[in-house]
């Protein structure tokens, strides 16, 4: 379960960082009222979190993942 909420947590951080690039647009700052606002820096954190946990995810032994 954890794994999961990690990943998806992830994918936000990765579409997030896509509109940056590409559109120099921060969905979740937009969302969340700026990227100072506490809000906005715990999604960030826990994205971050999120990938470093998703790190562990590569190491893993197959059987453990399924």
């Amino acid at each position: 379960m954890i794994d999961k909420i990690a990943l998806i947590l992830t994918i936000i951080g990765g579409i997030n960082w896509g509109s940056i690039g590409l559109f120099q647009f921060d969905i979740v700052a937009w969302l969340f009222g700026g990227p100072e606002t506490l809000l906005s820096r715990i999604i960030y954190t826990l994205v971050g979190v999120a990938a470093v946990w998703c790190i562990s995810i590569l190491f893993r032994d197959k059987a453990v993942r399924e």
